[in-house]
């Protein structure tokens, strides 16, 4: 399989086929490759909520509403949809999980490379939180890696995806009590097989001249 063909050949689906459904082996493949997803200083500041069924759809179209309504059948006609969500803030007890969880990985020889990856951690963090002041927005961005390695991988894999930023947060903060577990929505991503009705399927790629987005340096 050639990546470039790949990156060339998929695109944003705009209606999928309802009857069309991710083989489950396949759905797990890509529930691991996206826990693998890299993150700055291995922070998987993230949580997932996944909707396979057509309750737990519903659960999320209903943020698809008003201006957004547009979206609402990419959602309900998917195989899948994922939520991605990044944590408001990065607490100690997410920084103690994250360090015990690399100790049963077998990452540190001895009990000072513990230390040292505990205090480097911690301080990228307060850097990120009290000198830059943003550190929801560097959260966030390690989010959008895993959408990103989520994209490629459908395309590899051969589904269809369409990440949709459109929708009311407020809602779905409300509907899956977000707040309360420390979470902000970031974006969906939808998964599954294209209708015959897509219109864009058939539309050429549109992208910016390599002389107008690199420079060698």
């Amino acid at each position: 399989m050639d990546l470039l063909d790949v990156v060339r050949s998929r695109y944003t689906t705009k209606a999928y086929d309802p009857a069309k459904k991710i083989p489950q082996e396949q759905f797990e493949r890509f529930l691991e490759i996206l826990r693998f997803t890299p993150s700055s200083i291995n922070i998987q500041p993230w949580h997932f909520f996944i909707a396979e069924h057509d309750a737990a759809k519903q659960h999320i179209a209903k943020a698809l509403v008003g201006k957004y309504a547009y979206n609402a059948p990419k959602v309900l006609d998917s195989s899948h949809t994922i939520l991605f969500c990044t944590k408001a803030d990065i607490s100690d007890e997410h920084l103690d999980n994250l360090l015990q969880q690399d100790d049963v990985s077998g990452r540190f020889k001895d009990a000072s490379a513990k230390q040292g990856q505990k205090d480097s951690r911690s301080g990228y963090v307060d850097y990120y939180r009290n000198e830059k002041g943003d550190i929801q927005r560097w959260a966030e961005n390690q989010t959008f890696i895993a959408l990103g390695q989520m994209l490629l991988a459908a395309g590899i894999e051969g589904v269809d995806a369409t990440p949709i930023g459109g929708f009311n947060e407020q809602i779905l903060t409300e509907e899956l009590e977000l707040q309360d577990k420390g979470l902000i929505p970031s974006v969906l991503l939808t998964l599954g097989y294209r209708s015959e009705q897509d219109f864009n399927a058939k539309l050429p790629k549109s992208r910016l001249n390599k002389d107008e987005i690199f420079t060698k340096l």
